[in-house]
């Protein structure tokens, strides 16, 4: 067991490359002997699964170890040439991510015990579909037990996928039920997608700043990520462009309407360009669109513009109906959907059919598509007034959508996000800093702010005294 120091400047992945490495080069490690698995390593030596990964990754890549698929990672024999030397030590405010602390992140900017929550990702509970779902909890009630005593299919309930192909149609989606396979909820879908199409060491295309909890699969798949830059309109094709030449990847992930954390959506033209690039570069592209019913502006989907040509569409039910309510979507070309049934069946047999089968008779309720328009229009005057707010306090806001749940704001005289989220933290106002949303998890001023959560004073206040205090000079 070798020593690791937390506390050095050495970052932890650093530290790991240099013990293992000298441990090769003194034969203390002979070549062909096996290492301990990523998970049994983290384990012993208290790390986290990601910086296990990235140590190993490294290893690999200087030349120290070579990974046998399906059996793991062991020492490779040098007699035949020179490897290469580690670099440098770093410190973890290097260019190298420092997992150990974007998971630090993961769990210090959580809700609990937190009196506001302008950081949340979910809407207040008072705005969720309260009596829809209470409603459809009796009618479920009164099903006979029978209904329920098997797993149910591999694709999830098919009367759901019917009526979920139903409301695609409407969207400009043609997909068949076979097309669609039930998850439990829209990060189910993303984690059996991103298993389904990314292998340890491909480069992947990422939203930057988008989506943390794919960026942590990302990460655990063995992923490279390449950020692409939003922009007001969408994403910076000029910059995906140069991505796509220099390092050839086989998928974008994109969240391309009402974007967490930035709230932007992709224009009409830099969606075509986007579809275009993809057919000349021969990649796929999932599409995150878990907040298309908060959109007032109904606008066409990537999925709608390709017919899922391309395009792998995942939705989920969890932001409308309730959060608890695990069950959202992925809508395929039918020969990539059936390839990903059997992933399913292995992470968790079938899904939740009693859930779906309450989430298809919300969604039959005459009354769903009442409760729809009032959350738009809750939303929307949450963002006038969380916008007004913001700028009275001196915030600058990348854009302005009116709709979906986030604000993207930033202060000029605040550099560090994450120093404030914690001081607003003995405050008990949870923040959600930048840095979360990062591929890289690097430090930035900007900071989501759900506009949902963001009407209390005291927010305001805590922002007001900040940029006039240490973090503003």
């Amino acid at each position: 067991m070798m020593f690791l120091d937390p506390s050095s400047e050495e970052s932890l992945v650093s530290q790991i490359v240099t013990g293992i490495s000298l441990a090769i080069k003194e034969q203390r490690l002979r070549p062909g002997s096996k290492l301990p698995s990523i998970r049994k390593f983290s384990q012993t030596h208290k790390v986290s699964h990601f910086t296990a990964v990235e140590a190993y990754d490294r290893l690999v890549a200087l030349g120290y170890l070579t990974p046998v698929r399906n059996a793991g990672f062991y020492v490779r024999d040098m007699s035949g040439g020179t490897l290469a030397e580690p670099p440098p030590a770093t410190t973890a405010t290097d260019n190298e991510v420092d997992f150990d602390a974007y998971l630090l992140l993961q769990k210090v900017f959580q809700p609990m015990g937190m009196e506001l929550r302008p950081g949340v990702g979910l809407l207040p509970e008072q705005w969720t579909d309260h009596e829809g779902l209470q409603r459809s909890l009796r009618a479920l009630g009164r099903r006979e037990l029978s209904d329920f005593s098997g797993y149910g299919l591999a694709k999830g309930s098919a009367r759901l996928r019917a009526k979920l192909a139903e409301k695609l149609a409407d969207t400009r989606i043609a997909a068949h039920p076979e097309q669609i396979m039930l998850t439990s909820g829209g990060s189910h879908a993303l984690d059996l997608v991103v298993r389904y199409l990314v292998q340890r060491g491909d480069n992947v295309l990422v939203d930057e700043p988008g989506y943390h909890n794919l960026f942590l699969n990302l990460h655990m798949q063995g992923a490279k990520l390449l950020g692409v830059p939003r922009t007001r309109d969408g994403v910076d094709l000029a910059v995906l462009e140069a991505l796509i030449l220099l390092h050839r990847p086989k998928v974008f992930f994109t969240n391309t309407r009402l974007q967490c954390p930035t709230g932007t959506s992709l224009s009409l033209a830099v969606a075509h360009r986007l579809l275009q690039l993809a057919e000349k570069y021969d990649f796929l592209i999932v599409e995150n669109d878990i907040y298309a019913d908060l959109d007032p502006t109904g606008q066409q989907a990537l999925a709608g513009m390709d017919q899922l040509s391309r395009v792998i569409y995942v939705g989920s039910f969890s932001k409308t109906i309730a959060p608890a309510l695990r069950v959202g979507f992925i809508a395929a070309h039918q020969e990539l959907i059936d390839e990903m049934v059997p992933l399913k069946l292995v992470s968790g047999l079938t899904t939740s059919e009693i859930a779906e089968e309450l989430v298809l008779d919300v969604l039959l309720q005459g009354r769903h598509r009442k409760h729809i328009k009032q959350l738009q229009n809750n939303l929307a005057h949450a963002h006038e007034t969380a916008a007004r707010r913001l700028e009275s306090v001196g915030m600058e806001i990348f854009v302005k959508p009116h709709a979906g749940l986030f604000l993207w704001a930033r202060h000029p005289l605040i550099e560090n996000s994450t120093e404030l989220a914690m001081k607003a933290r003995d405050e008990k106002i949870l923040l959600a800093p930048g840095q979360l949303f990062m591929p890289d998890a690097r430090v930035v001023p900007w900071m989501r702010f759900n506009v949902a959560h963001s009407i209390d004073d005291r927010i305001y206040e805590l922002l007001a005294r900040e940029s006039d205090g240490p973090l503003g000079h």
